[in-house]
C-alpha cells in the first residue's frame, strides 16, 4: 500500500540522519527537528520519503490525504502501562480523598491485591474485551507503540492468563505491543507473610511457565519500600534473563529503595517511576555508560498527589528521560500521553520539545524498539497522527485538555476514530 499525506503545516519529530538517533540525552532532548509546508510518503507501512519540496510521483494505487495545515507527529510511545485489568477502583479514589495513602490502602487489602482478586474471577475472553476498550482509547489519543505488563495475577495461572490476553492484543491490533511479566508486583494473598517463598515461586515456576509459552519480552519487579528488596529483585532479574527476558524495574516510587542501583547492576532496560530519585541515583547514572532509560510517570504523581520525578535535573545532568502513562486502575486511570506531556512541562519543568522527545523516541528506546518507532525517519514504521491546525508545537502541552488529533495512522493505514 502507498500513502501520501500532503498539505502538512508542520512535520515534526523528523530525523534525516543516515543512522537515526535511537535516544536523546541532555541538550539533545530540546531538539525537535521539523519542516513546514511538508508532505510524507509511505510504502507498505513504512516511511519512504518526506520533504517540503516537490512531491514524489505517485500512481493510481496511492491513497492521498490532506492534513489541511495540521501538524504531523510520530505516534506516542508508552513504555509503562497496566491496561489489562479487571474493573475499576474508584472506591480507593475516594479513600485517597479521605486521606489514606497508597501504602495504607494496600495494607487494608486494596490496591494491587484488590485487582488480583477481581482478575481471578474473570475469564480470559472477558479480560480481553475490557482491555480492548482501553486499547482503542489510547489509539484514538495518538499512542502507536505500547508496553503492557502483567502483575494482577500473582499466581502462575492468572499471570499466564494476563500474558495470553496481552499476546492476543499484539496479534489483533495495529499497535506495536511489548509484553512484560510482572509477577513481582506484590506478594499474592496465598503467600502473605511468606514473601521468600513467593519469590521462589516466581523464579522456579512462573518464569519457566511464561518462557515456555514465549509470552513476555521483559521482566519487571516492584523494587520499593514495602514490596520487593534489591536482593530479591536481583534474584528475579537474573532468573528472567536466563530465559531471554531483560529487566525493567519499578523503582524509587515510594522511597529511595535501591532500584536505580540494582537496575544498573543487572543491565535493565529502564527504571520507572523515580518520584523518590536522589542525587546519588543521578550521579550513578552519569558515571555509567549504559542504555538504561530513566522513565518518569507524571500521571501517577498527579493522581496520588505525590512528588514528581526530578526530570529537569535528570536532563540537566546530560541524561536521557522517557515519559510513560502508567495506565492502571489504582494509581493512574489514564493512558492519555498528551496529558502526560503537559504534566511533564507544568510539574517537571521540561520544555515542550523535551517532553515530546521523552514521549516518543526515548519511550520507544525504553521498549528497545526505537530503531523502528518514535520518530519520522526513512525506513521506520509509519506510525503517526495528524492534528487539527495548531499555532505551534508548544500548543500541544499548553492546551492540556484540548483534543487536537484529527487522524491516526498505524503501519501506514488510517485507524478509524
Amino acid at each position: 500500500m502507498k500513502l501520501l499525506i500532503r498539505n502538512i503545516g508542520t512535520l515534526a519529530g523528523i530525523d534525516t540522519r543516515q543512522q537515526p538517533l535511537l535516544r536523546r540525552a541532555g541538550g539533545q532532548m530540546a531538539q525537535l527537528e521539523s519542516i513546514d509546508n511538508a508532505w510524507l510518503y509511505c510504502v507498505d507501512g513504512r516511511i519512504a520519503e518526506f520533504g517540503n519540496g516537490p512531491e514524489p510521483t505517485i500512481d493510481g494505487g496511492t491513497m492521498v490525504y490532506s492534513a489541511f495545515g495540521g501538524t504531523v507527529l510520530p505516534s506516542w510511545c508508552d513504555s509503562h502501562t497496566h491496561i489489562v485489568y479487571a474493573g475499576s477502583r474508584e472506591q480507593e479514589f475516594v479513600d485517597k480523598i479521605n486521606g489514606l495513602s497508597y501504602a495504607e490502602i494496600a495494607k487494608r487489602g486494596g490496591g494491587i491485591l484488590n485487582s488480583a482478586d477481581r482478575l481471578h474471577e474473570m475469564s480470559e475472553d472477558e479480560l480481553y474485551e475490557q482491555a480492548m476498550g482501553r486499547v482503542r482509547e489510547v489509539m484514538r489519543k495518538g499512542t502507536g507503540c505500547i508496553e503492557i505488563k502483567s502483575g494482577y495475577g500473582l499466581n502462575t495461572w492468572d499471570e499466564l492468563k494476563m500474558l495470553r490476553v496481552i499476546d492476543r492484543i499484539k496479534k489483533s491490533t495495529p499497535l506495536k505491543v511489548k509484553s512484560t511479566f510482572l509477577g513481582a508486583h506484590a506478594v499474592g494473598r496465598e503467600y502473605a507473610g511468606r514473601q521468600a517463598e513467593y519469590v521462589d515461586l516466581i523464579i522456579n515456576e512462573m518464569i519457566p511457565a511464561v518462557a515456555a509459552e514465549n509470552l513476555a519480552d521483559f521482566i519487571d519487579v516492584f523494587c520499593d519500600e514495602g514490596f520487593f528488596t534489591p536482593d530479591e529483585t536481583a534474584r528475579i532479574l537474573t532468573a528472567g534473563l536466563k530465559y531471554g527476558m531483560r529487566g525493567k524495574i519499578h523503582g524509587q516510587e515510594l522511597a529511595p529503595s535501591g532500584g536505580v542501583e540494582v537496575a544498573l547492576r543487572h543491565h535493565a532496560l529502564s527504571v520507572d517511576h523515580l518520584e523518590s530519585m536522589t542525587d546519588d541515583d543521578i550521579n550513578m547514572l552519569r558515571r555509567c555508560n549504559t542504555d538504561l532509560m530513566p522513565t518518569a510517570l507524571p500521571g501517577t504523581s498527579f493522581f496520588l498527589n505525590m512528588p514528581f520525578a526530578p526530570g529537569r535535573k535528570v536532563i540537566d545532568n546530560g541524561l536521557p528521560l522517557a515519559i510513560a502513562s502508567d495506565y492502571n486502575p489504582g494509581s493512574t486511570p489514564s493512558g492519555d500521553m498528551k496529558f502526560a506531556v503537559s504534566l511533564a512541562c507544568i510539574k517537571m519543568r521540561l520544555q515542550p520539545t523535551e517532553a515530546i522527545n521523552a514521549a516518543t523516541i526515548n519511550s520507544a528506546a525504553a521498549m528497545g524498539c526505537s530503531d523502528e518507532y518514535g520518530s519520522i525517519a526513512v525506513g521506520k514504521v509509519a506510525n503517526f497522527f495528524i492534528t487539527e491546525p495548531i499555532p505551534s508545537i508548544d500548543f500541544i502541552p499548553y492546551a492540556y485538555t484540548t483534543p487536537i488529533i484529527s487522524r491516526v495512522f498505524l503501519r501506514g493505514e488510517e485507524v478509524k476514530l
